[in-house]
């Protein structure tokens, strides 16, 4: 064994048998290194200082068994270590230090001399015997030598520190070689202190054998993954390659060009089949020239790229060509619907108008009815009878006026309004557009969508309307708004002086009838897979459904009666009925169950006080009854019951009011009222009821309970009525008059300045019905006596 290979281990050095300990995390060090030590705090400092300033500047250096904070003291650490000479000693900071040691030899614990704050042992050092090559020793070597030759090959680090410690060490003495791999691995750190707790070479070396065989499965488990790594990121970086190579080859040979002038290309292509304003074209220039100098990665290029397209997919100057021909309207209004008469004749009169003037441009229309009457469909009827594009979108619940005129560019995530976007989807400046539910629009602290609309809703302001987002004026004059709602009271009155109404009052049993026939059956039996013969309702059935279980306005819960016997004919046929389903009156009940409505009238005889009133609703007509019935008081006294509101409580006591002051005229004892405490009620106490119109039905009322005189059977009426007994018009008369047939009323009192009303009204509606039309009370009781 050279002499330089050894000069800095000597074998025979004189060890303290007394040693200053220094405790170390992590992992053990091993005889033979000459190690780098961080040591930080007060007393592994003052430890160090100790052990330097010594004689034989020898220390221990033991590890720690498991991580703490505290001071270490002897049950901490392990019972072997390593007995090292401080070399150096150089200050990092103010409390860490870089001491350089020396490895020695292998001690064992023999006793503790101090604890705190610096550990002192006594101590058993132990002196490897020299060297002596021989087979055995050799045969050692080599099984670690061939072990670590494998760990190289995917551990390049092995293969500096194998040259460090050949320099030092004969590659022949297992024991040294099997410290040094050890120390080298990547074990934990229990593994790494039981090699140096072997002191047999023998019994070392094989442990090490056993950690290189693990650390070299682990190199190729890492080796695999690093591969696997780069072979996904070279074949990413390949593919990139080859792609920019392609298209810098096309971009060579005009075969492609990059995003931005793609981009720039398809906004010109749709500016040429467009007809900007001055104004939008002046702002498409300036757009595309500042997206010409930003980079496609840049933020602004994505705003100025999304504004771009807004504005080149709008229809500037794109119409569809009107169709004026008022037959062909005609036929496809009363192909879609039936009955309607008076909501067609002026929609024909609308498009007429639209004919001679040459286009239909500030047309606003408002269909006002119940629900189901149709309000939707017949917009979408008027679209193809004008062959115009149809755009329907709700405003019910809508609470943001950006919604309607966009949100500002400024915004993350802004776009443009319902209007400006129907129009991009449409793609021609002129559609239909339907603004459904209008009446049910709110209000928040956002903004008020009704006041939005108004510049929308405004012939004289719409041909320049402003978007938020595009902030360009757009023409949408020519579009043809129809709004829809279910009442009018809750439409802000500004909004309403912008629209034509029209009213669609709703469908008496003879419509429904043919609407079933014609359009609600043959729709069912398609959407439930069966055939024309497979079911049949008869006449009887139809009407009793109407009767019994849909006496709504519209014709949507019809429709759903219908759909009911169709899931039940539809079931019987799948579980193996062959016969075809004939519904009539006496089996309908197996389809629909108890009729839900029974006869209108909720007596059964005549009663002094009672008397049948008509009320309009969202909902369409209804019947109204009022009832009066008096005490025997000392004083006089009148209250009113039913949730009537306040318009409704003063009609009631103008009638209390007007009939007493007629007393003596009608022939009405003199103590009657002076006497009685009267209470008048209108039934189904849990609804709300307001409005005028109910004066005339009160004060009859009133009339027959003080002259103990029943009016005559089937008779229903409605008028408002002032203290001097003037009767004056109401409004709803065709609903009244609707609810008054379904409930069978043979004669009907209406105020003489609504007969005009009711002579407009169609003769299948007008037809059983006797009508009177007055101007004051007193012409009532030759009607109704």
């Amino acid at each position: 064994m050279p002499e330089e290979k050894n000069q800095l281990i000597i074998p025979h050095e004189n060890r303290p048998e007394l040693l200053t300990i220094i405790p170390i995390s992590q992992r053990p060090i091993f005889p033979g290194m000459m190690i780098p030590l961080i040591l930080s705090g007060e007393y592994m400092i003052e430890s160090a200082q100790e052990i330097m300033e010594s004689e034989s500047k020898i220390g221990g250096v033991v590890l720690i068994k498991d991580q703490h904070d505290r001071i270490s003291v002897t049950e901490d650490l392990y019972k072997v270590g390593v007995a090292a000479k401080i070399v150096k000693i150089t200050p990092v900071d103010e409390k860490t230090v870089q001491v350089m040691l020396n490895a020695l030899g292998r001690f064992t614990y023999k006793s503790t001399l101090q604890d705190e704050p610096i550990l002192k042992w006594k101590v058993n050092h132990y002196y490897e015997d020299e060297f002596k090559s021989t087979e055995e020793m050799k045969a050692f070597s080599m099984a670690i030598i061939s072990s670590v030759k494998d760990l190289i090959k995917t551990n390049s680090l092995f293969q500096e520190e194998l040259k460090l410690f050949l320099n030092r060490f004969s590659v022949e003495d297992p024991g040294k070689l099997a410290d040094f791999v050890a120390s080298m691995t990547t074990a934990d750190s229990s593994e790494v202190q039981e090699v140096l707790e072997t002191f047999d070479v023998r019994l070392r070396v094989k442990k090490v054998l056993v950690l290189l065989k693990k650390e070299i499965e682990l190199g190729k488990i890492q080796k695999k993954i690093t591969e696997q790594i780069e072979e996904k990121i070279s074949k990413q970086q390949k593919d990139f390659f080859l792609k920019e190579q392609l298209r810098e080859i096309k971009k060579e040979l005009g075969l492609e060009k990059d995003e931005k002038t793609s981009e720039i290309e398809k906004f010109n292509e749709r500016l040429s089949r467009l007809h900007l304003s001055e104004e939008a074209q002046k702002k498409v220039d300036e757009e595309i020239n500042k997206l010409r100098l930003l980079e496609p990665h840049s933020a602004e290029y994505g705003v100025s790229r999304n504004y771009l397209d807004w504005i080149t997919s709008l229809p500037w100057g794109v119409y569809s060509e009107d169709n004026y021909d008022i037959e062909k309207a005609r036929k496809i209004l009363d192909r879609d619907h039936y009955g309607l008469n008076d909501i067609k004749e002026r929609i024909l009169e609308f498009i007429a108008t639209g004919k001679m003037k040459g286009n239909i441009s500030g047309s606003i229309i408002c269909f006002i009815g119940p629900p189901g009457v149709g309000k939707t469909s017949i917009g979408k009827s008027v679209a193809e009878a004008l062959n115009r594009k149809f755009f329907r979108f709700s405003l019910g619940g809508m609470r943001d006026e950006a919604e309607i005129k966009g949100h500002r560019r400024t915004y993350i995530g802004a776009m443009p309004g319902k209007i400006i976007q129907s129009l991009k989807t449409v793609d021609v400046a002129n559609p239909v557009i339907m603004l459904d539910e209008i009446d049910k629009i709110g209000a928040s602290f956002q903004g008020d969508p009704a006041s939005a609309l108004l510049e929308v809703l405004d012939p004289e302001q719409n041909a320049n309307f402003l978007d938020h987002y595009i902030d360009l004026r757009f023409d949408i004059s020519n579009v043809l708004f129809i709004a829809t709602a279910n009442q009018m009271d809750t439409i802000p009155g500004p909004l309403l002086d912008r629209m034509e109404v029209m009213n669609l009052s709703g469908y008496i049993l003879e419509e429904k009838l043919q609407i079933a026939k014609k359009y609600l059956i043959n729709k069912q039996i398609d959407e439930h897979g069966l055939k024309k013969n497979m079911v049949k309702i008869d006449n009887d059935a139809l009407k009793k459904t109407i009767d019994g279980y849909a006496r709504e306005a519209g014709v949507r819960v019809l429709e759903n009666n219908i759909k009911k016997i169709m899931r039940k004919s539809a079931r019987r046929f799948a579980e193996g009925k062959t016969d075809s389903i004939r519904v009539t009156a006496k089996n309908l009940e197996e389809f629909l169950g108890k009729p839900r409505f029974s006869d209108e009238s909720l007596y059964d005889k005549r009663i002094p006080g009672v008397v049948m009133g008509l009320a309009w609703t969202s909902l369409g007509g209804t019947t109204l009854y009022v009832e009066a019935t008096a005490i025997e008081s000392k004083m006089k006294g009148f209250k009113q019951t039913g949730q009537l509101r306040d318009v409704m409580r003063e009609s009631s006591e103008i009638a209390y009011t007007y009939i007493q002051s007629k007393a003596k005229d009608y022939g009405i004892d003199a103590d009657f009222f002076p006497n009685r405490f009267i209470h008048l009620h209108v039934p189904a106490g849990a609804t709300p009821k307001d409005g005028p119109s109910a004066g005339i039905t009160m004060a009859t009322s009133l009339y027959s309970l003080a002259r103990n005189k029943p009016i005559k059977k089937n008779v229903a009426m409605t008028g408002e009525l002032t203290v001097t007994g003037k009767v004056l018009p109401i409004g709803g008369v065709k609903e009244k008059t609707i609810a008054a047939k379904k409930a069978k009323v043979k004669t009907i009192i209406y105020p003489y300045e609504n007969k005009k009303d009711f002579e407009e009204l169609p003769d299948y509606i007008k037809k059983g019905l006797d009508a009177h039309f007055i101007n004051y009370f007193d012409e009532i009781l030759d009607i109704v006596y």
